[in-house]
C-alpha cells in the first residue's frame, strides 16, 4: 500500500543537523526537477528585492524570516521530514511515537507531496522551507504543473501494483493524477463531517476535522498492519477500523471515490 500525503503549511526548523544532500534523499529520479526549484527559490530570497519574494510566496513584510530561511537552505540544518513537518494532521499521525513494524510501514509506505522537493518519504532529512505549491517561481513557472510530468512515472513506479490510498487535497492532487491501471488501483479519500442543525442533517468539509481524521486514520492502518492487496480489501481494512466509509461512483479512468463521515455527537 501507498499512502500519499500532503505537506503542512507550518514547518518546525530544525537547531541542528547535517546540512541538505538531496543525493541521499529517496526518489532520486526527482533530483534534477528538485534541483531546478530549489536553485530558483533560493535565488529569489537571497536576492535584494523582498518585495518580490514576498509576492511571489504570497507573504506579508511579517513573514519575512521566511525569505531569510529560505535563502539559507543549502546550509540551513536538516531533519527527517517527519519532525519537520507539524500541524494537525501531523499531530493525529504523530509518526515520532510509531515502533516496531508501524514504524518501518510509516518509512515505506507514506509519500509527502512538496512544492519544493516533489515528493519524499518521512525519513528524508530536509531543512524547513516555505513554498507552497500554488507558487510560480522565476525560471520554473507554475510548480504543479512541473511537478506533474516529472511525479507521473515516479509514483507509479513507488506504488508498484499496490493500492493507493489518496489523502491529498488542493493543488496537491493536481500535481499527481493516477491513470490507467494505477488509478483502478487508488482510492481517493474525503473527509466529511456530520452535524444536525435544526433537525436537519448536514455535511461539509471542515478543515480541522478533515486533516485530523485523515492523520488518525494512516495511524490506524499502520498500527493494524494493514497490508491490502486492492483497492476493495482497503475498503475494508477501513471499516474493520471502525471508519464510516462510503463509496462514490468513479468516473471510467478516475479513482475511487471514498467518503469517510465524522459525526458530531
Amino acid at each position: 500500500m501507498l499512502i500519499l500525503l500532503p505537506p503542512s503549511e507550518g514547518k518546525t526548523a530544525p537547531r541542528s543537523g547535517r546540512p541538505l544532500n538531496l543525493d541521499a534523499l529517496t526518489l532520486p529520479q526527482l533530483n534534477p526537477g528538485r534541483e531546478r526549484v530549489l536553485d530558483a527559490l533560493v535565488g529569489l530570497c537571497a536576492g535584494d528585492d523582498r518585495e518580490r519574494a514576498r509576492t511571489v510566496l504570497g507573504l506579508s513584510p511579517g513573514q519575512d524570516e521566511e525569505i531569510s530561511r529560505n535563502a539559507r537552505l543549502r546550509s540551513a540544518p536538516a531533519q527527517p521530514a517527519a519532525k519537520i513537518y507539524t500541524g494537525v494532521l501531523y499531530d493525529a499521525l504523530d509518526i515520532a511515537t510509531l515502533t516496531g513494524a508501524a514504524r518501518s510501514r510509516v518509512r515505506r509506505c507514506v509519500l509527502v507531496f512538496s512544492g519544493l522537493w516533489g515528493a519524499v518519504r518521512v525519513d528524508d532529512r530536509i531543512p524547513a522551507y516555505r513554498c507552497a505549491i500554488g507558487v510560480s517561481l522565476p525560471d520554473v513557472g507554475g510548480l504543479t504543473g512541473y511537478w506533474r510530468g516529472l511525479l507521473d512515472p515516479v509514483v507509479a513506479e513507488a506504488a508498484d501494483g499496490a493500492p493507493v490510498l489518496d489523502l491529498r487535497s488542493g493543488a496537491y492532487g493536481a500535481m499527481w493524477r493516477p491513470t490507467g491501471r494505477t488509478a483502478e488501483r487508488t482510492v481517493a479519500v474525503r473527509v466529511l463531517h456530520e452535524q444536525v442543525v435544526d433537525g436537519v442533517t448536514r455535511r461539509s468539509v471542515v478543515s480541522h476535522f478533515n486533516k485530523a481524521t485523515k492523520g488518525r486514520l494512516v495511524r490506524d492502518l499502520l498500527l493494524a498492519g494493514a497490508a491490502p492487496r486492492s483497492t476493495g480489501k482497503l475498503v475494508e481494512a477501513l471499516r474493520d477500523l471502525k471508519y464510516t466509509v462510503e463509496e462514490q461512483p468513479a468516473a471510467a479512468g478516475r479513482p475511487r471515490q471514498l467518503d469517510v463521515v465524522v459525526t458530531e455527537l
